[in-house]
């Protein structure tokens, strides 16, 4: 693999943050995300583009290497492959996004964004300068009407022991979106 300054800094970062990532995995994350900033874009073949000629290699190799860092364990060539739980990252990532933030409020959005007939995304975002960071997710099929509240609740669990006490957390939601 092809080593740059940036990049071995970046790394360190992104291990710093996320402790609980295998070396491998914390690398791919890395790529990823070094290759969405540098692409300004968090498309597959933007970040591969970009990417290739970095780490010396082919826009194919590159991409699909890229794309093994999302896949399932058993979706990948070998034996010892591992995949990502990303509900693992949620609280380091809330926990970055908060670092050296100024004030003792912070903001939440939940959204409820349907996909066509397909999925709703259940997203919890922390809102920061104009923007929304998603910090935890939960994907459930259309089709079905399970009641949300306990997925809500699910996911905001997550984060019990990240925000420092005596700090005050600004919900904000759709107002089609109830749950006591």
């Amino acid at each position: 693999m092809f080593r740059y300054p940036e990049f071995s800094s970046w790394m360190a970062t992104v291990s710093k943050h996320f402790p609980g990532l295998s070396k491998p995995l914390a690398a791919g994350l890395a790529w990823w995300s070094l290759g969405m900033m540098l692409a300004r874009s968090c498309a597959l073949s933007a970040v591969a583009g970009l990417l290739a000629p970095l780490r010396g290699q082919s826009f194919h190799t590159v991409r699909e290497r890229l794309r093994d860092r999302y896949r399932e364990a058993s979706a990948k060539a070998g034996t010892h492959r591992a995949e990502l739980d990303v509900t693992g990252c949620w609280a380091p990532w809330w926990a970055w996004v908060l670092e050296g933030w100024s004030g003792q409020q912070v903001a939440i959005a939940l959204d409820a964004t349907t996909l066509g007939q397909r999925f709703v995304a259940l997203v919890i975002s922390v809102l920061y300068r104009g923007c929304a960071v998603p910090v935890a997710w939960k994907i459930l099929p259309a089709t079905e009407k399970p009641p949300w509240q306990p997925e809500w609740l699910a996911l905001g669990k997550h984060f019990s022991q990240v925000v420092p006490p005596g700090w005050t957390v600004m919900v904000l939601a759709d107002r089609d979106l109830h749950a006591k």
